[in-house]
């Protein structure tokens, strides 16, 4: 039963690593991947030479550590929320309603973003006008983005973790709040001391597995709501759109290759320094 799905990730997962050799490599097409030269850790030289690599590192940890906070607290409340409600039928609707995001590509997010934002003919700003304000400039200020950012984010991937909080919740016995309804426990109280110790775990799993991802931004979000809009940047651009434009500019593949494995290699650290101190912490808890 578990060959398939082995022999599907050493083919998806593990064999194309193999193609981490072109980091080291001037790439040419008739050469190939292996025949390619080999230049060492010149492709590295272009990341760390263009003065990017703090600031677009910085941008795609700040980042990931928002989303991670925000996202987690709303998936955990409103989960919280949706197990307290008494009616059925109003439950599963604002259930399906808040996973319905989820399923919304990028690329429609992208529209629907510039059809509110847009500063000429967007709907906030149409809004805005009628009441005798002025415009907001949005795509040419980005102290405006760590905001927008988030709030999409969150509009798309909160539905997804408050559903698997929500399975959480439901295995929880019964019988334990009907003691401490008896015990004259308040519904305040029931969730400090019964819900949220049951969770924990699984809130610890989950932060786990996204900090294993900290390094590596979500470029369908950031390049569909950012696009090539060169003025936000400084305050969005991160690892995977940098990596993404120095292939479509350049057509250097071992420079954007070299991005990769230093984004993987990042992501790697970071997860064994973090499941180490979650191991120190509780061991049961950490993933490895």
């Amino acid at each position: 039963m578990v060959l398939p799905a082995v022999v599907f990730f050493f083919i998806f997962s593990y064999l194309p690593m193999a193609g981490m050799i072109i980091a080291f490599k001037s790439y040419s097409y008739t050469d190939g991947i292996f025949g390619s030269p080999w230049v060492g850790l010149a492709n590295f030289e272009f990341l760390f030479e263009s003065g990017k690599a703090w600031l677009i590192t910085k941008n795609t940890v700040f980042f990931n550590v928002i989303f991670m906070v925000v996202n987690n607290f709303l998936e955990i409340v409103i989960a919280i929320i949706l197990s307290e409600l008494a009616g059925k039928y109003l439950k599963k609707f604002l259930q399906s309603a808040i996973f319905l995001p989820y399923f919304i590509s990028w690329v429609v997010a992208g529209a629907i973003v510039y059809n509110l934002l847009n500063y000429e003919f967007g709907a906030v700003n149409t809004f805005l006008k009628s009441l005798g304000m002025g415009a907001i400039d949005v795509y040419n200020n980005p102290d405006y983005w760590v905001y927008i950012l988030a709030f999409f984010s969150a509009w798309k991937i909160v539905g997804y973790g408050t559903v698997i909080y929500l399975a959480t919740i439901t295995g929880i016995d019964t019988e334990m709040h009907e003691a401490a309804k008896i015990d004259g426990a308040t519904l305040f109280q029931r969730i400090i001391h019964i819900v949220i110790p049951y969770l924990i775990p699984t809130i610890i799993v989950l932060l786990l597995l996204k900090v294993s991802t900290i390094a590596r931004g979500d470029f369908g979000m950031f390049y569909q709501l950012i696009g090539n809009n060169g003025v936000l940047f400084d305050k969005t651009d991160v690892i995977d759109t940098f990596a993404f434009r120095a292939l479509l500019d350049l057509q250097e593949f071992g420079m954007s290759s070299a991005v990769g494995v230093y984004q993987s290699v990042l992501n790697f650290v970071i997860i064994i320094l973090v499941n180490e101190a979650v191991k120190r912490y509780s061991r049961d808890n950490a993933l490895f």
